[in-house]
């Protein structure tokens, strides 16, 4: 493990991106660095900026290399970077509906064995905290969300079970999925949402912006049908 005075750090990617990394271990000090910097390149976008990709430690930052090259571009990331302590993060707040019911939750059981919680206890345990989006990845609005207790933080299955449904809220480790999707995961299945994540604005086509924070509501099975 790498000590906090070794970062940021700056790695050329293929010859038109720079990967600048903040840490090694996920949390909220290395995230807020990666969202500061993040709002700022979009504020302020270095000659030649294409895009910039937010993850748990890190934001790749890719440019066109017809226009500059990965020197001048992590010159001008370590100008923002001078800027970005006093840069606020921000991210708006979303709530999520969750159902806990029968067949919506096939891993519970064995959620509570792992765990030695009862069901109430584990349901508790995920609504009682508030997560936050760190990254996109996988699939289209297949948003990873960071805060999953110590408590329920189990590690991922031997192998993937096939066509889970989409709107599944998932966990495995610290991390926490609503899926979009039909589609296989070696995650555990908590819940099923029928919150729509997906978007028809092709303008904002996910519910959710990366540094958002996300809190889920529990509902019946009953308010689960009324909502589809």
């Amino acid at each position: 493990m790498t000590g906090a005075a070794d970062f940021p750090r700056f790695q050329a990617v293929g010859d038109s991106a720079v990967l600048v990394e903040f840490g090694d271990i996920i949390g909220d000090e290395a995230y807020d660095n990666v969202i500061r910097l993040d709002g700022l390149l979009a504020l302020h976008p270095a000659a030649g900026f294409v895009e910039a990709v937010p993850a748990y430690v890190s934001l790749l930052v890719a440019f066109d290399p017809l226009i500059t090259d990965h020197e001048a571009v992590t010159k001008a990331l370590q100008a923002l970077l001078r800027r970005a302590s006093s840069a606020p993060v921000s991210g708006a707040r979303r709530e999520v509906e969750v159902c806990y019911d029968g067949e919506f939750a096939p891993d519970m059981a064995e959620v509570m064995r792992q765990t030695g919680l009862d069901r109430e206890a584990v349901i508790a345990a995920h609504l009682g905290t508030l997560y936050r989006v760190y990254m996109y990845g996988f699939a289209p609005g297949y948003a990873y969300l960071g805060g999953t207790v110590p408590a329920l933080q189990l590690p991922r299955k031997a192998s993937a079970v096939r066509d889970i449904a989409a709107g599944s809220v998932i966990i495995a480790g610290p991390q926490c999925i609503v899926t979009t999707l039909k589609m296989p995961t070696g995650w555990w299945v908590m819940g099923r949402s029928p919150t729509k994540i997906l978007q028809s604005d092709a303008a904002r086509p996910f519910l959710f912006d990366v540094g958002d924070e996300i809190l889920f509501k529990r509902i019946s099975r009953a308010q689960f049908d009324a909502r589809q």
